[in-house]
């Protein structure tokens, strides 16, 4: 058995894994988020089990999480534009709020048909964003529901796409580099038109006859600190849940390895160009 057709089945696995668990611990749309734009182009179906966004020549959508987090892990499942996707974006994120806001980023970048989506990755800290790292899926993502993570623990920030960790973001607060840990954040996601942007660099137009275009999300799901006006429902102690201390075990590193060897297209911290006077401090500390 050749090394890609392993690589394939342990991907497989893994993916399969991530399903039950997103199946096992799903929430309620309906009593998780609340539509936040779109009007009718934002639906919540199947008793909460099911929420679709839409995107037309007038508008797009989107939702918002009821509660705000301090640390926490987020989990949906995410089902793609289909066909000539050009010029959308489908997002999962978490933001906080005013022009010194923290955000960590999933945005999906449309692409003409046939042609890989672009996973698009980034983190910002006081407003200040400039960490992309992008990846091209190694599965369609428009043919069936797939499992986005995005941990988000005192220690560092883990992307997942069906369970396998793609992306690292470790707190390296000590060493001068800022990292998300002050500001309680919401969930967010849209999908909305950025044909200036989006695909191939704005030279690929949004083509409104295929509107309306629809992506689906499913078994979302938010365990982690509350932060209310009573308070924070972990009293900003760690409660021994395992996200709160959850990183990379030898295998995790060796898959994240692999991913970004296969499939990453951009890496802020490879950029030379972008930044001439050095690579920003966390580029140069330890990824995993």
């Amino acid at each position: 058995m050749n090394s890609s057709i392993r690589a394939a089945k342990l991907l497989h696995v893994l993916a399969a894994t991530a399903f039950l668990f997103a199946a096992a611990s799903a929430g309620n749309f309906d009593q998780d988020v609340s539509i936040t734009w779109g009007g009718p182009r934002a639906r919540i179906l199947n008793g909460g089990q099911l929420l679709t966004l839409s995107l037309d020549n007038i508008s797009g959508s989107g939702f918002e999480s009821k509660n705000a987090y301090l640390f926490a892990r987020f989990d949906v499942q995410l089902k793609l534009v289909p066909g000539n996707s050009a010029g959308t974006v489908t997002t999962f994120f978490l933001s906080s709020q005013g022009p010194n806001h923290d955000e960590i980023d999933f945005e999906f970048l449309g692409n003409s048909s046939g042609q890989p989506y672009t996973i698009h990755t980034n983190i910002y800290t006081q407003g200040v964003g400039n960490r992309e790292q992008q990846f091209r899926p190694w599965f369609d993502p428009t043919t069936a529901f797939h499992t986005y993570t995005i941990l988000w623990n005192p220690s560092r920030i883990i992307y997942m796409v069906d369970n396998i960790p793609i992306r690292v973001f470790n707190n390296y607060a000590a060493n001068g580099v800022s990292f998300p840990a002050g500001q309680a954040m919401r969930v967010y996601a849209s999908l909305w038109n950025a044909d200036d942007w989006a695909t191939q660099g704005g030279r690929v137009k949004t083509d409104w006859s295929k509107a309306p275009f629809t992506a689906s999300y499913a078994k979302y799901n938010a365990v982690g600190c509350v932060v209310s006006a009573a308070g924070n429902s972990c009293n900003g102690n760690l409660t021994g849940q395992p996200w709160q201390t959850q990183g990379l075990d030898g295998n995790g590193r060796n898959r994240i390895r692999w991913i970004q060897q296969k499939y990453m297209i951009y890496n802020y911290c490879a950029d030379l160009i972008r930044f001439p006077r050095g690579l920003p401090r966390e580029c140069k500390l330890p990824r995993f």
